[in-house]
């Protein structure tokens, strides 16, 4: 855990959008911590902090709650669809050493063979990692690979703690020629024209 996780999160007792908007306008953002059959708590965040933690996927705060230790976990952030400004976050209760089910954000690494389109299926890989040891993302290496390659999500290297909880089956990345490619987006767009 490193010193830029630890937040000082305040107990809040007001209610209601009203409440949540004079947070906001004064830098923070409502929040409710929930999980291993505890009742929720409500508490306010300091809003620029908290903004920059909250980049990294599946981010682990160390809460000090009116001086009780707290480990969380981002479950869901809820932002203004418009201004993007952040309006409700929900952290979930972890212990150390507990395992967490997440999803991963898939990276794209290496060339694949001269001639040929790198298709990312799926952006995220549903794993169990434990909620200290949780990784920034996972690797998928398609170096060198050819037309009509495929790799599942039973190929991808987990990081070490790290088991798959998503169908072995699941497509994650597919090679195909950069004409045919080409074709069947042409074969898409037709109908549309003929329309």
């Amino acid at each position: 855990m490193s010193e830029d996780t630890k937040v000082t999160a305040e107990l809040r007792t007001g209610f209601g959008k009203g409440f949540a908007r004079r947070l906001r306008a004064n830098g923070q953002i409502p929040a409710v911590i929930y999980g291993h059959g505890t009742d929720p708590v409500h508490v306010a965040l300091p809003g620029h902090q908290v903004t920059l933690i909250i980049r990294r996927a599946n981010a682990l705060l160390e809460l000090d709650i009116e001086g009780r230790a707290e480990l969380a976990l981002v479950k869901d952030v809820q932002k203004d669809p418009v201004h993007q400004i952040i309006e409700h976050i929900d952290l979930l209760v972890v212990k150390k050493g507990e395992k967490v089910s997440i999803e991963l954000p898939i990276v794209v690494v290496g060339e694949a063979f001269a001639g040929t389109i790198v298709q990312l299926e799926n952006t995220h890989l549903a794993v169990e990692a434990e909620a200290t040891h949780i990784p920034e993302n996972v690797e998928v290496s398609v170096e060198g690979l050819e037309e009509g390659a495929h790799i599942t999500a039973a190929d991808v290297k987990l990081p070490q703690g790290v088991t798959l909880a998503a169908d072995p089956e699941l497509l994650i990345v597919a090679v195909s020629a950069q004409a045919a490619a080409a074709e069947s987006e042409e074969s898409a767009e037709a109908p549309a024209a003929a329309e």
